[in-house]
């Protein structure tokens, strides 16, 4: 199976630090469009999303369901579907756990549920410890939201984009080259 690890804060919703309230939820631009082609495409659709928010004690894990319930709820009026797969890291930094990115646990742990072929997988994130998540898991295409400075030194096959409209576009040029090579 071949799936797109999507970061939530910065790709699914705006990043307000540490948003945790539906109220506080506002959709990027462009993810309906990204969503839609990725299904239509056969993948999966994974989050993937660190919430040191609840091991910090900002939030609780009942407030990350709420709005996690809130999202899905929402994508599956606009869509008709919402993620397969929603994976989190609760843990605070400090605490040096396998599943916060840049460590591909999460991945890892979405590989065994889906026995995913990572070289046709994508993650999409807009910080570099997204894309080191997707060096680490093995996650062939990287594709980088880029609002800042970071540099992607180091780390193979990254795409960087300025808005999810690009992603998408990224997305399909590769989907296309890889069909031109069969």
């Amino acid at each position: 199976m071949k799936a797109v690890f999507f970061d939530r804060d910065g790709i699914v919703n705006e990043d307000f630090a540490y948003v945790y309230e539906p109220e506080e939820f506002i959709f990027m631009e462009g993810i309906f469009d990204l969503l839609k082609f990725c299904k239509e495409k056969g993948f999966l659709l994974l989050l993937t999303t660190n919430q040191s928010g609840i091991g910090r004690g900002y939030y609780t894990l009942e407030d990350f369901k709420e709005v996690t319930r809130y999202m899905q709820d929402e994508l599956k009026k606009r869509l008709g579907f919402g993620f397969d797969s929603i994976y989190f890291c609760p843990h605070d930094p400090k605490e040096d756990c396998l599943c916060r990115k840049p460590k591909p646990g999460m991945i890892e742990k979405a590989k065994k549920d889906y026995d995913l072929e990572l070289d046709k997988c994508f993650i999409i994130g807009d910080k570099i410890t997204d894309m080191q998540a997707g060096e680490a898991g093995g996650v062939k295409n990287k594709i980088l939201l880029k609002k800042g400075n970071e540099k992607a030194s180091g780390i193979e096959n990254v795409h960087i984009v300025f808005s999810l409209k690009q992603a998408l576009d990224v997305m399909n040029n590769l989907l296309g080259e890889e069909n031109e090579l069969h």
